[in-house]
């Protein structure tokens, strides 16, 4: 291991207070990268160290060494160890796009549920309320009757603690007041197990797993994907869903795209003509 290195190694667990593990991941990075080399990095031309890097045909795992040689080339800069700051463009990751349900599909779930017991009835209003109102779990599990006024939802343990407030269908609140009429005992908070305790992370993924095969986020995605093809605007999107950037949103713009285009080959004349 060169000497810039294990300054650098030691810059970055001293001085930035970087975790064990992020440590970890540099070294093991930087000294793979020396080691297959057989040279120092700083003594590495540009070519001959992109040569090595062309060995990872995962673009994660490549953009993850790639981060780890512009941060040590960085550091290196900064204390005069090297009077070059090369700075190496990371590859392009296609963007996955969201899963989602249709409406449909999410109907087709909720009719499986036995809705006659309290157990059915809070599974029933829980798959409800995650669809219609977009909800992260984590501000789901938190919600407590106060938090519904008519039909406004206030969200107060939002992300970032932000809060927002978001109309909530009347079909989703029927369901709630039913699943609370049935239910054997009394809490502030509205998702409880069996034991009177609130409901945990791990009890609404089953719950969404059993009925519907996906998580509850997928939910938030079918959300926003019914919204956005029913013609909302992005922003509006994004104030319901409590993005804090437009970017977050954009991931749906495919949907809307997709959305116009399949409207187009249905609707205009000239989409039939070959």
């Amino acid at each position: 291991m060169s000497n810039e290195l294990e300054a650098f190694l030691e810059y970055i667990s001293v001085t930035r207070a970087l975790s064990s593990k992020s440590v970890e991941a540099y070294r093991s990075d930087l000294v793979q990268i020396e080691s297959q080399t057989a040279s120092t990095l700083l003594s590495l031309n540009s070519e001959k160290l992109l040569e090595s890097l062309s060995n990872y045909s995962n673009k994660r795992t490549l953009n993850r060494k790639l981060s780890s040689v512009n941060a040590f080339f960085d550091f290196c800069h900064k204390q005069h160890f090297s009077e070059k700051n090369d700075k190496f463009k990371f590859a392009k990751i296609p963007k996955l796009l969201p899963k989602f349900l249709s409406y449909e599909e999410v109907k087709s779930g909720l009719s499986l549920i036995d809705k006659s017991t309290w157990i059915g009835a809070r599974d029933y209003a829980l798959i409800l309320f995650l669809y219609a109102s977009g909800a992260r779990i984590s501000e789901c599990l938190e919600l407590k009757a106060d938090d519904i006024e008519g039909e406004w939802l206030h969200i107060l343990h939002a992300k970032g603690e932000k809060e927002r407030i978001v109309p909530l269908a009347k079909v989703a609140i029927k369901a709630i007041q039913i699943y609370k009429e049935m239910m054997p005992f009394e809490s502030e908070f509205i998702w409880l197990n069996y034991q009177k305790n609130k409901l945990s992370r791990i009890s609404a993924y089953k719950i969404t797993q059993k009925y519907l095969g996906v998580s509850p986020h997928i939910l938030r995605h079918s959300y926003a994907t019914s919204l956005i093809t029913g013609g909302a605007d992005l922003r509006v999107v994004q104030e319901l869903l409590g993005h804090s950037s437009l970017l977050s949103t954009q991931i749906y713009t495919h949907i809307q795209k997709q959305n116009l285009k399949d409207t187009v080959e249905v609707y205009h004349p000239m989409a039939l003509t070959k």
